[in-house]
């Protein structure tokens, strides 16, 4: 599902609320937290799972084009773990 079509499926659920509002509400929240984890703080969304950010340590890697020895340097990256309620209701059979 990409951005525009969660933003369509809420201007439908809330007729009340023009698709304007909806997506203003969709950015804030979605800037919320970008700005969170930007931040280093942990988003916890019960029924969903956490959002964090993760360091990788530095490493050697390989460019496969050319087979030549790169190397990597640390950084952060966004991590996602789903939640046992969601697990739960993608296993259902």
């Amino acid at each position: 599902m990409t951005k525009s079509e969660l933003i369509e499926k809420v201007a439908e659920r809330f007729p009340e609320y023009k698709k304007r509002d909806v997506e203003r509400a969709v950015n804030v929240i979605f800037d919320s937290m970008k700005q969170a984890l930007i931040n280093d703080h942990r988003i916890e969304i019960r029924g969903l799972g956490t959002f964090k950010v993760k360091e990788r340590d530095a490493r050697n890697g390989r460019n496969p084009k050319s087979g030549e020895g790169v190397e990597i340097p640390d950084r952060k990256i966004p991590f996602f773990k789903a939640g046992r309620a969601l697990k739960l209701k993608i296993n259902v059979d």
